[in-house]
């Protein structure tokens, strides 16, 4: 018999309204082990669709299909297809993108990166994780890489109540690969790098802050120097601030490697630094400020935007009229509007006035889901001081 888990008619008019997830507090009944394909009942006993399954998660369902569709093998098949072919229409140039963004290609908690002839995944649910052989073999088929690598690091792996592991699951995949974005060329660390090895949802966000550099340049939280390097061409010396000494020295070898010789990079809180330049007086004429996630769930909230409004406060302070702010939320928790209500409190505390030249968010590789609101977690205002 196939299993089936029975959900409310709140969550039925939930997915209804474009949503891909059920919560445990929205099950009804449940006759299905961890990690199956489930046929979803509605309260009527009308089939939904068929989801993934979770027994530990509060995202107890993340749905596949609708109706009487099946979820088997050639769905996954077809999905996978689709989204590579959609990356391949985008044009990217790198040679490091995200091939499969999860909900946003209708296959839920399976992310898939690309970097050059190697593949890393990340399988962030019950379900994928059983079904990784599977994809593997989906994957090889489809896209014939040299190696595919699983970095199941992730925290969000233990609310499933999966362990954490870095596996080679096909092929070999070596310590650093050489990627191209733009004009740039990394050496990424796939093993053990910030997510999959790099932070690929910002590449078109990197590319649109360096139309508008100029002078000197302050680039926050900068991990291996991205926006720093790109736009390195325009701007006349480069400081580069991250807390962890081995990010600077990869910002350093990354500066070398791409013949940028007027870049500073220095390991540092940015909170303290960004006191310290103001204190000495310093001027920046562009600065970024690209933090990691502050909230990562709703009781942090608050105390990130506090963070939030105190690293805009203290860069718009360092930014002279005319200068330019690349600043920049990936909290989902922390919604554009309230980004953009910090700013503008930071703003005025500042005492300065602000235009927005423009609001942009993740890549288009990273695309985002109309009705399921978690798949947009990254804003980037590029803002312009008049006074």
């Amino acid at each position: 018999m196939e299993p089936s888990v029975t959900i409310s008619h709140r969550a039925e008019e939930r997915l209804r309204f474009g949503h891909l997830w059920v919560y445990r507090s929205d099950v009804v009944q449940a006759e299905a082990a961890a990690g199956d394909t489930v046929r979803v009942v509605g309260a009527r006993g009308r089939t939904v669709g068929r989801a993934f399954y979770s027994d530990r998660s509060q995202i107890t369902l993340r749905m596949l299909t609708r109706g009487e569709e099946p979820a088997g093998l050639p769905l996954l098949r077809r999905r996978l297809e689709t989204a590579i072919a959609f990356r391949e229409k985008l044009d990217i140039d790198a040679t490091a993108f995200r091939l499969v963004h999860g909900e946003g290609d209708l296959l839920p908690s399976l992310i898939v990166d690309r970097y050059g002839e190697y593949l890393v995944v990340q399988a962030l649910s019950q379900a994928v994780d059983r079904l990784l052989p599977d994809m593997v073999s989906l994957l090889v088929d489809l896209v014939t890489p040299a190696g595919i690598l699983a970095r199941n690091d992730v925290k969000v792996r233990g609310l499933e109540g999966l362990d954490a592991r870095v596996d080679v699951l096909h092929g070999t995949v070596p310590e650093t690969i050489e990627v191209h974005e733009g004009g740039t060329t990394y050496d990424v660390d796939p093993w053990k790098g910030q997510k999959t090895g790099l932070f690929l949802d910002q590449r078109e966000n990197r590319a649109a802050a360096a139309l508008y550099a100029r002078g000197r340049l302050l680039d926050c939280f900068s991990y291996n120097g991205g926006f720093a390097l790109a736009m390195a061409s325009r701007s006349s010396a480069i400081t580069a601030v991250d807390i962890s000494d081995e990010a600077v020295a990869r910002i350093r070898q990354n500066a070398a490697r791409n013949g940028v010789t007027h870049l500073d990079a220095r390991a540092a809180n940015v909170f303290d630094e960004l006191r310290r330049l103001e204190r000495a007086g310093e001027r920046f004429d562009t600065i970024v400020l690209d933090p990691p996630a502050f909230a990562k769930n709703k009781a942090a909230v608050e105390r990130a935007i506090a963070g939030y409004r105190e690293i805009n406060l203290r860069a718009l302070k360092l930014l002279p009229p005319g200068g330019v702010l690349v600043t920049c939320s990936c909290s989902y928790n922390v919604d554009e509007a309230m980004f953009g209500q910090v700013v503008f409190e930071a703003a005025a505390d500042a005492g300065a006035r602000v235009t927005v030249m423009e609001k942009r968010m993740q890549g288009r590789d990273h695309p985002v889901l109309l009705g399921v609101p978690e798949t947009y977690y990254l804003k980037c205002f590029i803002l312009r001081r008049l006074a």
